[in-house]
């Protein structure tokens, strides 16, 4: 039975943009050759690390919201664990409350709202 992930994930910062497209490419290939179903791919760019990394500070980060079997989780870390431009990554399995959360932010419902008011001709 297929359960509901995310997995984010801090490329070295050295990459160009491209070699950091062909990355997360790279991971989302490796998912969907495993039967995963990639629901969102986010890639949040380069950001500042909260600590220093292997002498490094900032990094880009990519984040892919999936469904798969158990099993593909354990496939992809060690893939990930495998390419020496991945700093970091986390995997978390999800729940309903967090899948729900998940929906309003990609329907863009957790957009800020304008406090100005508006001018009326």
């Amino acid at each position: 039975m297929k359960k509901s992930y995310e997995t984010v994930f801090i490329l070295t910062p050295i990459l160009s943009e491209q070699q950091a497209k062909d990355t997360v490419t790279k991971f989302t290939k490796v998912l969907t050759d495993q039967g995963a179903d990639v629901v969102n791919v986010e890639e949040w760019g380069l950001r500042k690390l909260a600590y220093s990394i292997g002498h490094k500070t900032t990094g880009h980060y990519v984040y892919i919201e999936f469904n798969a079997e158990p099993n593909v989780v354990a496939i992809l870390e060690t893939e990930f664990r495998r390419d020496e431009n991945i700093i970091r990554f986390l995997s978390t399995a999800l729940d309903k409350f967090a899948l729900e959360y998940n929906d309003k932010r990609r329907s863009g419902k957790f957009k800020k709202q304008t406090t100005e008011t508006p001018v009326v001709a």
